[in-house]
C-alpha cells in the first residue's frame, strides 16, 4: 500500500478530490495550509506532492482528529537500521486513549521518513507525549541523534479540516 500527500489551498486540493472521487482523501489544516492524504494500492493522482510506501500501519484514518507528522531524515546506509527499529517497536501508542491511526510511511524518492500518528484531539496526543508508556517507548534514545540522521528530524500538526469549515472561509 501507497500513500500521497501534497499541500495547497482547500478550494484547489478539494477540486482535485472531485475528479477522483474514488478516492477517499483526507484534508488536513495547518497554519501553513492544507494538507491532501490518501491512499491506495498505486495511483497516483497529484502532479507534484510526496508518494510514500506504507511499511507499517495500524488503525484507521478518520474524518476527525489531531495528526502529528514525525519528518525524519536517514541516510542511504541508515535505512535499514532505522526501519528494523520500528519493525520491532511495541505498539504502545496503539493502545493510548485518543490513539486512530499510525503510519510508518518510506519515501519513495529522497531521504526523508515520515511517522504519522492521528488522535482523537490534541489533548490525546498530549496525555500520550507525557505518559510514561511514552518514556519508555522512547527510553534509550541518546539526547545526540544517531549518525545516519543527516539533518535534525521535525514535526509537523494537523487538524482534520471539517467541512463546515468551508462555510466562514
Amino acid at each position: 500500500m501507497k500513500a500521497f500527500m501534497t499541500i495547497g489551498t482547500v478550494d484547489f486540493l478539494q477540486k482535485i478530490a472531485a475528479k477522483h472521487e474514488e478516492i477517499h482523501i483526507y484534508f488536513m489544516n495547518s497554519k501553513e495550509g492544507t494538507l491532501a492524504y490518501y491512499e491506495d494500492e498505486s495511483k497516483n493522482i497529484f502532479s507534484s506532492g510526496k508518494a510514500y510506501e506504507i511499511i507499517i500501519g495500524s488503525g484507521y484514518m478518520e474524518e476527525k482528529g489531531y495528526v502529528v507528522m514525525n519528518n525524519i531524515p536517514v541516510t542511504d546506509d541508515g535505512k535499514a537500521i532505522f526501519e528494523d527499529r520500528f519493525k520491532n517497536r511495541q505498539n504502545v501508542a496503539d493502545k493510548m486513549p485518543g490513539f486512530q491511526a499510525f503510519r510508518f510511511l518510506r519515501p519513495m524518492k529522497g531521504n526523508t521518513y515520515v511517522v504519522l500518528t492521528q488522535w482523537k484531539s490534541e489533548k490525546d496526543f498530549e496525555n500520550w507525549k507525557n505518559s510514561e508508556a511514552f518514556k519508555k517507548a522512547h527510553q534509550g534514545q541518546a539526547s545526540k541523534p544517531p549518525a545516519y540522521f543527516p539533518n535534525k528530524p521535525f514535526i509537523t500538526t494537523y487538524h482534520m479540516h471539517e467541512p463546515e469549515e468551508d462555510e466562514d472561509q
